[in-house]
């Protein structure tokens, strides 16, 4: 049997906040939630203090709720560039102790400490040390899961908090893992905790010992993961701080400032984030084989839905027609539309062998293709909208402040 790893999941306590209390010690020991902006209808809460947290302030809870909640409640918008800066600060540190750092969003991180064993004393001891250098340095605190891998890392770093360390090994974790609810568990959100609940499954300790081919016929291969998720058997590697995931689809949306009531409007808002989409397709030398839209409306239910392209692509507007197609097809104006995001899916390599249609016209395509590779050097040249189609003159319902824009990144999974 192979001896366990050593892997740490280190989590920055209320990172966004810490970060704006650390720049401005005056709302120290105050209830306050780093906000969007309610002007442009951004206004949800992103990150709350403690003190927050404890007058039952939630992340994603709309900024009018969160103020009756706590009449109190400062609130502050969020300084991007100074979160990124402490998220590459905290990780300097990790890197301290082991190469393979692996970030899950800006305040997560795995650590495989296996290596820095002989070094560095025991994952218990680099752990508590990370805790106390990262409080030193920076003025942050995180809450450190310690265990053989990475899921119970992960579990162990929500257990305790602020500023601690949980252990979990394999003599203890059915003690201190499986009572917990299985909404705890890494990849069950509302859905699959829902229907697990169905099956009576209500925790971890549950879905351990339910039959793991039972579990895969009601959910497929994420009801197997799962089983071996619980029962402690997960082999993920926490990968090198070099690592680049391969870009598996990229997408952009973002939430208008006020509704969009035509299609006409939905339109405007699907071309002009495709723009972006097919600017990042270039740059990773892909082209989209499928489109997936998501739409939110004003009471905040979403849908979505995508479709196959009947051949490869980059160009914007031939993404942006998908999209278009996909919407006027299926949303039924029940209610006015919110937010709009558009996703490139089933990405390929350009320079990948395409499949010719029979009645495609291959001379027109590659005129199209070399007019979109002059806007794009055009672009290049004199910004992002020195050049764009007409029909995006004139007013937009999409925010001027291009912070609030979303800017989605392939989602990957090691």
């Amino acid at each position: 049997m192979s001896k366990d790893r050593a892997i740490l999941h280190s989590d920055l306590n209320s990172f966004y906040a810490s970060v704006e209390i650390m720049l401005n010690p005056t709302l120290r020991d105050k209830a306050i939630a780093v906000c969007g902006s309610t002007e442009d209808r951004h206004g949800i809460v992103l990150a709350k203090s403690e003190k927050a947290k404890k007058a039952g302030i939630k992340t994603g809870m709309v900024n009018w709720e969160a103020r009756q909640k706590c009449p109190g409640l400062i609130m502050v918008p969020p300084q991007y560039e100074q979160h990124l800066k402490y998220s590459k600060l905290t990780r300097e540190i990790y890197q301290r102790y082991t190469d393979q750092v692996e970030p899950y969003g800006m305040d997560e991180c795995w650590l495989d400490v296996t290596g820095s064993l002989g070094v560095c004393g025991s994952a218990l001891s680099i752990a508590e040390e990370i805790r106390r250098t990262t409080r030193e340095e920076l003025g942050l605190t995180v809450s450190i899961g310690v265990s053989y891998n990475k899921i119970f890392a992960k579990l162990g770093s929500d257990m305790k908090k602020p500023d601690a360390v949980t252990v979990i090994n394999r003599c203890d974790y059915q003690e201190k893992i499986w009572p917990l609810p299985v909404s705890d568990l890494f990849y069950v959100g509302r859905a699959t905790d829902k229907k697990l609940a169905r099956y009576g499954i209500r925790t971890i300790g549950e879905l351990a010992r339910a039959p793991r081919d039972y579990l895969k016929s009601a959910l497929g291969k994420n009801g197997e993961m799962l089983w071996f998720f619980a029962n402690g058997e997960d082999q993920s590697r926490v990968m090198k701080n070099d690592f680049h995931s391969p870009v598996k689809s990229i997408g952009h949306g973002t939430t208008c400032i006020s509704d969009l009531e035509t299609n006409d409007e939905v339109w405007k808002v699907m071309l002009h984030l495709t723009q972006d989409i097919s600017h990042r397709l270039r740059v990773h030398d892909m082209k989209a084989n499928g489109v997936q839209i998501t739409v939110k409306d004003n009471t905040l239910s979403y849908c979505q839905y995508q479709m196959q392209l009947p051949m490869e692509t980059q160009s914007p507007m031939e993404i942006a027609s998908a999209a278009r197609h996909l919407f006027e097809n299926n949303y039924d104006w029940h209610t006015f539309v919110r937010a709009v995001t558009v996703r490139a899916i089933n990405l390929e390599p350009k320079f990948m062998p395409q499949q010719l249609m029979l009645f495609d016209d291959a001379a027109r395509r590659a005129r199209l293709e070399k007019l979109d590779d002059t806007i794009e050097i055009i672009r290049g040249r004199f910004g992002k909208w020195s050049i764009y189609s007409a029909s995006l003159l004139g007013t937009m319902k999409t925010s001027g402040d291009i912070s609030h824009e979303v800017i989605m990144p392939g989602i990957m999974y090691a």
